[in-house]
Formats: structure tokens, C-alpha cells, sequence
């Protein structure tokens, strides 16, 4: 005899799922290079992963590429993304930023201060920004909450 089991529904909040930080990168490397350069620098190993999607008005499809690394903690969570395709950007405001870092990290904020540090020391980086995602103001961004 087979027994009902009982469906238990968990409520996420958004602060659970939202736990993320984003970097701005400016720099003319490609995508696959510059991940190759965040291994080497960081110990990481980014892999070339499924593109963020994007469909606009007419219907067409854009795709950001997007390197990931979830090899380490789950706590902390690494993803290297385009914020350019051909010449439409992923989030808009933003359109001096090439590379976007999507940092998931669970408790302080040191490691992220140390990343940023480390990026600004690679030579074909040419500057580094904190995003403030509560001033962002972008419909895309949800496609990063993924």
C-alpha cells in the first residue's frame, strides 16, 4: 500500500533570493580570456555557461555570455556576464560597464572589498565599480535574479 504524502510549501523571501552583489568591469578583453585571467588571479574555475537570455520589442533574442563558478562554498557563488550584445546592452544604465560580476556571498562583505581589489590589479582591467542594485532602476535586472 502506497501512502499520501503531504506537499510541505516553503515562502522565500526576497532578501533569501536577492543575495547578491554586483561589480562593474571596464575593460577590452574577451569574455573567455578575461575568465581565464579571474582563474588564474582568484583560484576560481569559471566555466562557460548557459548565456542570459534577453527577447526585445521585435521578438528577437540576445544573448549575454555568462561564465559561472559553483565548484566552491555554497555560501559564495561567482558569475562573470556580458553587459554587451553586438551593440545592445543587458542593463542599460550601465552602459560604460563591459563585464558584469554577480557575486553571491553569504555574511561579510570582505571578500567582496578583496575581489574588487584584486580586479584592479590586473593590467587589462581598466576600472572596477560597486553596483548599488537598490538605485538600479533596470527592467533586466531580473534576469540576473535567476
Amino acid at each position: 500500500m502506497q501512502s499520501k504524502q503531504r506537499i510541505k510549501r516553503v515562502q522565500l523571501n526576497g532578501s533569501q533570493i536577492d543575495n547578491f552583489l554586483l561589480l562593474g568591469i571596464v575593460t577590452t578583453e574577451p569574455d573567455y580570456k578575461l575568465s581565464f585571467t579571474l582563474n588564474s588571479k582568484f583560484g576560481i574555475s569559471l566555466k562557460n555557461n548557459a548565456p542570459v537570455e534577453v527577447t526585445v520589442s521585435d521578438k528577437s533574442v540576445l544573448a549575454f555570455s555568462r561564465f559561472s563558478d559553483t565548484s566552491g562554498s555554497p555560501d559564495f557563488v561567482f558569475n562573470l556576464i556580458s553587459n554587451r550584445s553586438g551593440k545592445h546592452f543587458l542593463l542599460k544604465q550601465l552602459k560604460n560597464i563591459d563585464y558584469i560580476i554577480q557575486l553571491h556571498v553569504s555574511g561579510n562583505n570582505d571578500n567582496v572589498d578583496r575581489i574588487a581589489a584584486g580586479l584592479r590589479e590586473i593590467g587589462s582591467v581598466s576600472a572596477v565599480f560597486r553596483v548599488d542594485i537598490d538605485t538600479l532602476k533596470d527592467k533586466n535586472l531580473r534576469f540576473l535574479t535567476i
